[in-house]
């Protein structure tokens, strides 16, 4: 049997709760054998700046560099520029850019005004923070992630740090999905893995877009690797983040069970917290196979046991005949969810 160091690895990824889970994963496995396809569907324009804030707090979290009591941005860092930019932007500077973090903005630009590749551009980034894991953005075509609520189509930053979350949801769209590809080398990475993980992230705006773009969802249900993903909810509530006012605005039930349904026809393992242990059983007739385990990775240390905990089991690959979502859901023309 491979140790755990010799095992590739491919991560879905977006946010702070697929940051927490990876600085412990990459206490457990050889960084080298990783690869991250990071959601963008966040990406946002400041000041003329480019913007990508999944892929920098991932960056920044395997490159042990975050800041850990916040799960994204960078330690002791000062805003003095953003103070300066109010201004002349006296309603503009509600989202906290800080002057270490605004170099990785200007670069990222810089590169992206040459001519660049947003996967060119992240990979510059990556070696300059000593990265050794593979970091992809999920597509080098711009797609946005727009909320929609009873005050209108809002930008999904504006929605969430802005208005705080506020507001009915109605719809997400995804703009740009119907011309987007995936970037190069994500579907490989797919196929190519021993064990694909989705990390507990928003299953609407950090995964969604992800399986959205075409060929993904294939990949995933044709891969030989075996995938597990972790309920990004427990006892029906996100650690951080709108999953719940998403997933209820657009009719899903909001339980680990619900977050389950979305990957039904590409996952085998699900990992529950111990508080919806009692989901287990459902889970488990549905095809699942099912891991209970501490989720709440509030210390680096408990982020490494749930991260062992993951590469350890033996997962195995489910027999998944017909699925009716393939093909169906394959199009990639999907706008909203």
């Amino acid at each position: 049997m491979a140790s755990l160091h010799d095992l590739t690895i491919t991560a879905l990824a977006g946010g702070v709760g697929a940051a927490r889970l990876l600085r412990g994963l990459m206490r457990v496995i050889d960084p080298a054998q990783l690869c991250v396809i990071v959601n963008t569907g966040d990406d946002d324009e400041f000041f003329g700046l480019s913007v990508s804030p999944d892929l920098d707090t991932i960056t920044y979290t395997l490159a042990d560099a975050v800041d850990h009591s916040k799960g994204w941005g960078l330690p002791e860092e000062t805003f003095r520029c953003l103070s300066s930019l109010n201004r002349y932007y006296p309603s503009g500077t509600w989202f906290g850019l800080g002057d270490a973090d605004l170099a990785t903005h200007l670069f990222r630009s810089d590169l992206l005004r040459s001519g660049q590749t947003l996967s060119e551009a992240t990979a510059s980034i990556a070696r300059a923070w000593n990265v050794r894991a593979t970091i992809l953005p999920m597509s080098n075509a711009p797609v946005r992630t727009i909320v929609h609520t009873e005050a209108g189509a809002l930008p999904f930053q504006e929605y969430f740090v802005k208005g705080r979350s506020e507001g009915e949801v109605r719809e997400v769209e995804l703009r740009g999905i119907a011309t987007a590809t995936a970037a190069p080398g994500v579907c490989e990475a797919l196929m190519a893995a021993d064990l694909i993980i989705l990390p507990p992230s928003n299953p609407i705006v950090s995964i969604g877009p992800i399986l959205a773009l075409p060929g993904v969802r294939t990949a995933l249900q044709n891969t030989a690797a075996p995938i597990v993903a972790v309920s990004p909810l427990v006892a029906g509530k996100p650690i951080k983040g709108p999953a719940d006012r998403l997933l209820g605005g657009l009719g899903i039930e909001v339980s680990a069970a619900g977050v389950a349904g979305m990957y039904a026809d590409f996952l085998d393992t699900f990992v529950l917290d111990t508080q919806d242990a009692g989901q287990r059983e459902r889970l488990e007739r549905q095809g699942f196979q099912v891991i209970v385990a501490d989720t709440i990775m509030s210390d680096i240390a408990k982020s490494e046991t749930l991260a062992k905990i993951i590469m350890e089991y033996p997962h195995q690959r489910r027999n998944k005949k017909g699925e009716t979502a393939k093909g169906k859901k394959e199009t990639g023309k999907m706008s909203s969810f």
